[in-house]
């Protein structure tokens, strides 16, 4: 767990962030004191190109380059209280993206290991966060449909990207009784937060949402 997002690194932009937790994240359910927390401090808009920083804190998804997104402050927030982290937690994360969910994820764990298919992406997310100063967070370019098997198994695994069906691999990588959040589906999606069982997975709650389509299926599946 890592205590450097937790400083005041940008206090010009303070004001919004405690507009966006007030009356997009607590407004709407979210009542975790670590969440809010980490929502409230972690630099949402040094993780979002400089021409689209000014709605860095506006209620929505925002383009971050190579067709893809940065999710919605809600939806960040919703997902990272679901999967009930602990401080002591491995979470693997799939779909790094800009970097932003998965320093959210490093000031309530121990560690995150993240993936990301985008190259360019992968390797500004590593710059960022470094810079940042999350050095729990571990970024590695490639197919989160493969997982990042070396450092299974993990307490938890948080997937922002949909595929149309919960990929094998990762439920095989996730620890038994972990949580799992992952949007499946194509044209109708829905967030599902699963727990790993000795026969599978049992779904716990669904929640309709829209993500960017999981990119990297691997040949031969359906």
């Amino acid at each position: 767990m890592t205590t450097i997002a937790l400083q005041r690194t940008s206090p010009d932009r303070d004001a919004e962030r405690q507009r966006m937790v007030d009356r997009q994240i607590k407004a709407r359910g979210i009542r975790s004191p670590r969440v809010l927390d980490a929502m409230l401090k972690v630099p949402r808009h040094l993780f979002i190109p400089e021409r689209s920083r000014g709605h860095a804190y506006q209620d929505g998804p925002l383009p971050i380059g190579y067709d893809q997104t940065i999710s919605q402050p809600y939806i960040v927030a919703l997902m990272t209280e679901a999967l009930e982290l602990e401080p002591g937690h491995r979470v693997l994360e799939i779909g790094t993206g800009s970097g932003y969910q998965a320093a959210i994820l490093s000031v309530l764990v121990r560690d995150v290991y993240t993936i990301e298919i985008v190259a360019p992406l992968a390797d500004r997310a590593r710059e960022t966060l470094a810079r940042l100063g999350h050095r729990n967070v571990h970024v590695r370019t490639g197919n989160g449909y493969f997982g990042w098997p070396e450092h299974a198994p993990y307490d938890r695994i948080m997937v922002t990207a949909a595929p149309e069906e919960v990929p094998q691999a990762l439920v095989d990588q996730l620890r038994a009784g972990g949580l799992m959040a992952i949007p499946v589906g194509s044209v109708i999606q829905e967030l599902r937060i699963l727990r790993r069982t000795t026969t599978g997975t049992e779904t716990l709650r669904t929640v309709p949402v829209l993500f960017v389509p999981m990119t990297g299926k691997p040949k031969g599946d359906r």
